[in-house]
Formats: structure tokens, sequence, C-alpha cells
């Protein structure tokens, strides 16, 4: 936890000098917040020196959750000390929305917000998108800790690949894939007309499938652009894919990348969805309205493509980006996207949501019932890359959609208490869970979740906490047995 702190206060010290540079006004309440944050970090590093240095399942689970809390609250500071988000559970919702990459705000006028602390909101968008944890790991060993342990709790998904036997090569290839990215993505988004401070927040968003924006209208700013949101489309891709594949291509192994089996229908999936929304707004919606009145510039075709491909991109990586108000389009498209918001990217990507492993593996288990109820004493496995998927696999996935479900219906009946319409209860629900972003009815994309009563944004909070962390790793600490010796 100090370790955390202590690299949490370096970050919270770039968003200080960011603010130095821009003479914004806060930048001594921002560095208050830094030395804060390190103070703390080092005070528990200090009087848990002398602790064993080992951690094993259980300690991992407990690490990676209260990691996140600790790290929430510890990012509350530069909004609380600046007084841009005065109150501490506003302060909490915004942070706990960066560090789980969901994108959801609570900020009415983001354009009159300190750069600063817009930098500071992106950050913890980046921070949280390839896992504070894995970013932890790799400088545990200096420690003397090892690693795997926390790595589990933080990736508990299918997926098992691995760039590096050692944990510790394994995150810092990752990471410096991650940074490559994003360095990418700024280049090319200044090149295309975005001032640098604009480049740089938005490439902080995109590659950990965030969506904090510094424009009140979030991409939409640039609809006049389309450039600048065909930059954001690959990156958005990029970002949705298996970083471990990213890893291949650069090493020339172009063959893994097309024989992976999750790769190919996330492909799918995203041409699948662009053509079907494409089609309806072309012939069903007026973008000129939706797109938050701004013009097209390219072709009605265009348009309707570009602004597809890109909310469909945005939904399915979770990275809640807006361009167009998709609630606008048609009622179906409504009840589509919806449905998307269900789906989520790759395993070993920084997008939330289920994963198109899990559905992919579900979907061939449901089949394969068909055939076991005509060949009982035949031995079916579930394949997937042509390998055989142990039942252990089978059922926690199967237990994983069952938790998943259950966890946005009660989410759903709970915000509805408040007070919520079905629309906006089952909408915050389902992109709180999913770290999506953008919701539907009175959390729309072009509405906020400041509407929310206190209750519903910390409500909101936990669901989108369990949603990053895939479940498992917070809903065991609700359990009694895992706080038993035995």
């Amino acid at each position: 936890m100090g370790l955390l702190l202590l690299c949490n206060g370096g970050f919270m010290m770039l968003a200080a000098i960011v603010s130095f540079l821009y003479k914004d006004g806060v930048t001594v309440e921002i560095m208050m917040s830094s030395l804060s944050t390190m103070f703390v970090g080092v005070a528990l590093m200090f009087l848990t020196r002398e602790h064993q240095k080992e951690i094993n399942k259980r300690e991992g689970y407990i690490v990676v959750t209260f990691g996140w809390i600790f790290m929430s609250l510890s990012g509350t500071l530069p909004y609380i000390f600046s007084g841009a988000i005065p109150t501490f559970t506003n302060a909490f919702f915004e942070t706990m929305s960066g560090y789980t990459t969901t994108g959801s705000s609570i900020l009415n006028e983001i354009e009159i917000i300190p750069k600063g602390i817009l930098f500071w909101r992106s950050l913890t968008h980046w921070i949280g998108g390839m896992g504070i944890i894995v970013l932890a790991i790799a400088i545990l060993p200096l420690l003397g800790i090892g690693g795997m342990q926390l790595f589990t709790a933080e990736a508990p998904g299918p997926s098992a690949d691995k760039l590096h036997p050692r944990i510790t090569d394994t995150a810092k290839r990752l990471w410096l894939i991650y940074f490559g990215y994003t360095v990418a993505e700024t280049i090319l988004l200044k090149l295309a007309g975005m001032n640098f401070f604009d480049a740089i927040n938005h490439s902080l968003s995109t590659l950990s499938t965030g969506g904090f924006s510094t424009k009140n209208a979030s991409v939409a700013y640039w609809n006049d652009t389309p450039i600048i949101q065909y930059i954001i489309i690959l990156f958005m891709f990029l970002a949705g894919m298996n970083f471990v594949l990213s890893y291949f291509a650069f090493k020339g192994k172009v063959q893994k990348i097309i024989r992976d089996q999750e790769f190919r229908w996330y492909s799918i999936f995203v041409i699948v969805f662009t053509v079907i929304t494409a089609v309806v707004i072309y012939y069903k919606a007026d973008v000129s309205i939706s797109s938050i009145d701004h013009p097209m510039v390219w072709g009605e075709a265009e348009s309707a493509f570009r602004h597809a491909l890109f909310q469909v991109l945005a939904v399915i990586t979770t990275t809640g980006f807006v361009s167009a108000d998709f609630t606008r389009w048609t009622p179906f498209l409504t009840v589509f996207f919806f449905g998307i918001f269900f789906l989520g990217g790759s395993a070993g990507s920084t997008s939330g949501g289920i994963k198109v492993v899990r559905h992919l593996i579900t979907i061939r288990n449901g089949i394969l019932e068909f055939k076991r109820t005509l060949h009982p004493r035949a031995v079916l496995p579930v394949r997937y890359n042509t390998k055989a998927v142990s039942k252990e696999i089978v059922f926690n996935i199967l237990a994983f959609f069952i938790l998943y479900m259950l966890s946005f219906i009660i989410g759903s009946v709970v915000l509805g208490m408040l007070g919520l319409d079905f629309e906006t209860a089952i909408g915050g629900a389902a992109s709180s869970l999913g770290n999506i972003g953008p919701a539907l009815g009175k959390l729309s994309p072009v509405n906020n979740f400041d509407m929310l009563p206190d209750f519903g944004k910390w409500w909101c909070c936990f669901l989108m906490l369990i949603g990053r962390l895939e479940l498992f790793t917070v809903l065991i600490l609700l359990t009694p047995f895992f706080w038993r010796n035995n």
C-alpha cells in the first residue's frame, strides 16, 4: 500500500508540473496533494519494513482490492485541495471512475477546470488502464517481494498468455508497449490539428480505454476534423485487443495474431456491428443533429460510417468517448448499443466488460451441451485456439456470467430504489459494471452522473470497482470463509 501511494504521489507531481507550465493557479494545491500522499506512503513502508515479505493468494486479493481503494482515496486530494470538486463524494466518484477507466463524470463544465487538474484526471485513467498492480510488480522485486499472486488477482480472466516466464519482465514489456502507443497517438493527434495538451490527454484516455475528455462535447468537439476521430478509432481498436498480440506484432509473429480466435471474433464483431449501425444511421437517423450540432464534412455516407465505427468501438472497448449521442439515433440502435454494453474487449487488454473470449467459450460450451445430450458418453471438450479448455476454466467463466448478471440486476434494482426510471437505472448499472462511461436515459452520452444522489454515486463506485477487478477479486473478500485461517 505504501509503495502504491508513493507511486501515486509521484504521478501527482507530474500534474503539478503541468499546472506550473500552464500557470493555472493550482500548482501549490496539487503539490500539497502529492507530498501528502508520498508522506503517507513512506510512513506505511517504514512501519512495515520488518514484516515478512511474502504474498500468497489471499494477501494478493487484499492488496489489489484495498490498493485500488487507497489509490482512489488519495487521488481525491488534487480535486479537493484545488476546489475543482469540493465535495468528497463527487471527488471520490470522479477518481474511482478514473482509476477504473470507466469515464463517467460528475463535472458539468469541464473546460473551465484548471489544466493541471484535467491532466491529473486523465492520468488516473492511464495509471488504472494497465493496472496499478501490474506497475507495482515491476518494482516489488526490489523489495524482495514476488508478484505472481498480484498479477493473478489483477487479471483473473481465462487468458494465461505471458511474454516472459518472469512476471516482472512481463509487466515491463506490457508497460513499454502501453507507453509507446500513448506517445504515438499523442504525436499523430498533434499532427492532425489538436493542441499538445488536448492530444496527450486524449491519448492517456484512449490507451486506457477510459473516456475522459478535455471538452464538454467529448470527441464530438472535433466532428469537423474527421482525421482526428479516425486516429482515436485506430488506437481504441489497439487498446481493446490483447496487448500480448501487440508484442507478437512487434516481434514479427503475425501468424500468431491471425490464428488467435478472440482477435478474429473481436474484429468480426466490430465490422458487423459497424455495418449494421452505419446502415441504420444512413437511412433512419439525422447525424447532423445527433452529433451534438457539429456539421458533416465528408458527406453523409462517410459521416454515418465514421460515427458508427467510432461509437461501436467506444462501447465495445469500454472507452466511452462520444462523437454522437447514440441514444438519439433510433430506438433500435439504443437497444442495440445497450446489448453491446455486455460484450467487452479482449482479455489482456485495458478494456472492461465481460470480454470476447468468455462469450466464445460460453457459446461453444452451450453448443456442445446439445451434442452431449445426443451422445452422453462422448468426450467433447470445449476448444479454444485448437486447445482443449479445462473444465475448471469453463466453470469459472459460467460462474462469472452468473455473478455478472446478478450484479447487474441488483445494481439496477438499487438505482431504481433511488427513484431513477427504468432506462436510466439499467443503463447506469450496466455502464458502471462494464466500465463503459455513457449510459442511457438521464445518464446518456450528452449528460453526466451529477444528477445521482450521493448514495447512488457511491453505489456506482462499488459497481465500477468490482467490474474493473472482474468480480471475484472484490466479492471474495465479502465471503466469510476467505477470512478463516484454515
